[in-house]
């Protein structure tokens, strides 16, 4: 045993547990550092994101619940996305907000809780991977994704809910995952089943989110898997960006665009 300022370390424990890593261990160790051994294990680490995003998102449930007894108080009006809002000449207002916000309210009971429920499984996993700004990055990406999905594919489409955004997580962590090495085969048997599911008439479930969503957070995760030195924070930061520019830019290429015009 040897002494240290936090009490004793056992240096042959230490041996033995890296020996006992698994590959995808050793991998996420090496490349994302020591922190992540963890996370790839046990799901483990700092998820402030996660939760706070949890909570914002229940709180505006609430008060979405609220307001079915106090007049006026249309929460999920305000902030479901609807592609037309975005184009004056069609509809006379311009709301680019709920891009983001349409993540942050829900239909119902089921589809809050299924969507915080994975959340908090999937962020649990891939925030401590990324860090916490790293993290909000990709969901608020993914967000916008999944909303760009809908202005595409489901023009006159109004949509909410988080599913966007957490098929971007899965997106995101189905590309980290793979650059670590670690097994995933349960994550794309659930990932399949979700993606099926949003075609199947009468389920009332917006594919066209889940896919942007999904191509979105995929790219994100694989900036930074090509981003992962210290010293290429600038560059990082800079595709990031590109990707917001050129989810924005989507939205007013034609034949969108043209709406401006009318």
């Amino acid at each position: 045993m040897t002494q240290a300022t936090v009490g004793h370390i056992c240096p042959e424990c230490i041996k033995e547990q890296k020996k006992n890593r698994t590959p995808a261990q050793k991998r996420a160790a090496r490349r994302w550092g020591r922190g992540s051994v963890a996370a790839v294990s046990y799901g483990a680490g700092g998820s402030r994101v996660t939760t706070t995003i949890f909570i914002v998102t229940a709180v505006l449930y609430l008060l979405q619940m609220l307001g079915r007894v106090v007049p006026g108080l249309d929460v999920q009006g305000w902030l479901l996305f609807w592609a037309p809002y975005l184009y004056p000449g069609i509809t006379g207002t311009f709301e680019p907000w709920r891009i983001l916000t349409a993540a942050f309210v829900h239909a119902g009971l089921w589809h809050v809780g299924l969507n915080m429920l994975t959340l908090w499984m999937v962020g649990r996993s891939l925030e401590p991977l990324l860090g916490s700004g790293r993290f909000l990055a990709t969901y608020l990406l993914s967000a916008a994704g999944g909303s760009l999905g809908v202005a595409l594919f489901g023009f006159s489409t109004p949509v909410v809910g988080a599913s966007g955004a957490v098929f971007g997580l899965f997106g995101a962590l189905l590309v980290i995952g793979r650059s670590l090495g670690a097994q995933l085969t349960g994550l794309y048997i659930v990932l399949g089943i979700n993606l099926v599911l949003g075609f199947i008439p009468g389920f009332n479930i917006a594919w066209q989110a889940h896919v942007g969503g999904l191509v979105i957070g995929a790219l994100v995760g694989f900036i930074f898997t090509r981003t992962r030195r210290p010293k290429q924070r600038t560059l990082q930061i800079a595709l990031l960006s590109a990707v917001g520019v050129g989810i924005a830019a989507l939205f007013f290429l034609p034949p969108f665009g043209l709406a401006l015009s009318l």
